[in-house]
C-alpha cells in the first residue's frame, strides 16, 4: 500500500471514512438535532414524557452563567463559550494532544409542535444542563370516559 493514497496515517483515514458513511445514512441521531456532527459540544439526549420534553446537555467544567438558551419559531438554541482548562501565564503548558473542547458552541434543537414555549425552564447541576419544556394542554393524552 503507498503512502501516497491514504497519507501516513491508514487508521485517522479509516476513521474520517467511517464518519462520512455514519453522516450518509444518518450518523444515529435524530433529525431534530441538529449540528449534530461528529464531536459536536455539548452532546445532548431529548426525551419527553407525558407533560414535558426533556433535554439533558453535558457539559461539565462549566458555570450556569456560560449558557445561553432561547426559544424561537420551534427552536431551541444551546449556546455558550467553553473556557480552557488550564491558566495562561509565563509557564503556560504546550499541549501535544487535547481531546477537551474548548471555544464557543452553539447547538440547536427542533421541539415538537406539542411544545409550549411560554414554559421552559433551565438548571446547571453536577456538568449537567437540564432544560425542561413543557407540553400545550391540548397536546397532553387524556382518558375518554366510555359511556
Amino acid at each position: 500500500m503507498s503512502d501516497f493514497l491514504f497519507g501516513n496515517d491508514f487508521f485517522s483515514e479509516f476513521e474520517r471514512m467511517q464518519r462520512q458513511v455514519a453522516n450518509l445514512v444518518g450518523g444515529g441521531f435524530p433529525s431534530s438535532l441538529r449540528a449534530s456532527r461528529y464531536g459536536a459540544f455539548p452532546q445532548v439526549n431529548v426525551g419527553a414524557t407525558d407533560d414535558t420534553v426533556e433535554i439533558v446537555a453535558f457539559a461539565p467544567g462549566m458555570r450556569a452563567a456560560d449558557f445561553n438558551v432561547s426559544v424561537d419559531k420551534g427552536l431551541l438554541t444551546i449556546s455558550g463559550e467553553r473556557k480552557t482548562a488550564h491558566e495562561t501565564g509565563a509557564e503556560a503548558t504546550r499541549a501535544y494532544a487535547q481531546e477537551r473542547f474548548a471555544g464557543a458552541f452553539r447547538r440547536v434543537i427542533e421541539l415538537p409542535q406539542s411544545a409550549d414555549p411560554d414554559k421552559v425552564t433551565a438548571k446547571y447541576t453536577n456538568g449537567c444542563l437540564v432544560i425542561t419544556v413543557g407540553k400545550r394542554e391540548a397536546s397532553r393524552p387524556r382518558a375518554i370516559t366510555v359511556q
